[in-house]
């Protein structure tokens, strides 16, 4: 990582983290009935990352829908996923006034996927000479790891910033590797089947013996096992069209400079009502200590 620059960039995964709140915090909610608990655990875990990365930078990035190349190319593409919680959905409105109170950037466009929002705002921060983090759990990100991108994956309760190391150990690839091994093995979780009895085992020993997925199908008749050699065979039309589906690509609708994403003054006024109406005490009390401070 380049710690020889003085400016980092953390990029958050916005409904992972708000999900994770949901999930976390049980009924939880305000003195009009409204429910928090999103909203409080979101708050709370981003001042914790703030505190772990000492970001100079900061970015929350939302998912705007499903890429359209993406679903064109495989319809069933993340399309059995649970629809959002009502007491969820009406949180995530709230959540983004609160960062914009905070004085936090944040983006969210329809048709967009978060995910190719994060990798182009890694490369771009990368490019510049930044170093990047990015909180998120999920897997599809490994890929970016390198020297200058790290993740904050809270599945790791020791709070490590993931590099190269983390994710071998993991997965028992590379993160170069990572597009490959999940399209061999497929990914249940967004909707995309792999090579038929290829888990994730298999698909490292496969990737540890021939490096990548073009490696893989010039040595075929290499595989001993001859089951094994003729389901990848069959498979290769689902496994290539698996890597463009798994690839993190830049979106030409990003067009945001660095600099917009310095955090700016909070705003005391609609923070301390917010606070009141949730009834976050804590909060409230940070809050007005911090006055005090910038008073003093």
């Amino acid at each position: 990582m380049n710690e020889s620059s003085s400016e980092r960039l953390l990029i958050v995964d916005g409904h992972h983290y708000a999900y994770r709140s949901f999930y976390a915090i049980r009924s939880m909610n305000a003195p009009d009935g409204f429910p928090t608990n999103a909203i409080f655990g979101f708050i709370k875990t981003l001042k914790r990352m703030r505190e772990r990365v000492q970001p100079t930078h900061i970015a929350v990035i939302w998912d705007g829908g499903l890429d359209e190349e993406r679903t064109e190319a495989l319809e069933e593409y993340k399309a059995e996923r649970d629809p959002m919680p009502d007491d969820m959905e009406v949180q995530l409105d709230a959540i983004v006034e609160w960062l914009e109170a905070a004085g936090i950037y944040t983006w969210c466009e329809d048709g967009v996927e978060a995910d190719d929002v994060i990798a182009t705002l890694a490369w771009q921060a990368e490019s510049a000479g930044q170093s990047v983090v990015v909180a998120s759990a999920d897997k599809d990100f490994f890929q970016l790891i390198n020297r200058n991108i790290r993740l904050l994956n809270p599945n790791d309760k020791s709070d490590t910033l993931w590099e190269a190391e983390q994710v071998i150990s993991k997965t028992g690839v590379t993160p170069a590797q990572i597009v490959d091994w999940l399209s061999m093995m497929g990914d249940a979780v967004d909707g995309i089947p792999g090579v038929p009895g290829v888990g994730p085992k298999t698909a490292m020993k496969l990737l540890n013996e021939h490096q990548t997925v073009d490696c893989i199908y010039q040595n075929l008749g290499s595989i001993s096992s001859e089951k094994l050699r003729g389901k990848i065979g069959a498979a290769e039309a689902d496994v290539r069209r698996n890597q463009d589906l798994v690839r993190l690509k830049k979106i030409r609708q990003w067009d945001v400079a660095l600099d917009e994403l310095v955090p700016g003054d909070s705003d005391y006024k609609t923070l301390h009502g917010q606070y009141s109406r949730w009834n976050f005490r804590t909060f409230l009390k940070e809050l007005d200590w911090g006055r005090q401070g910038e008073l003093l």
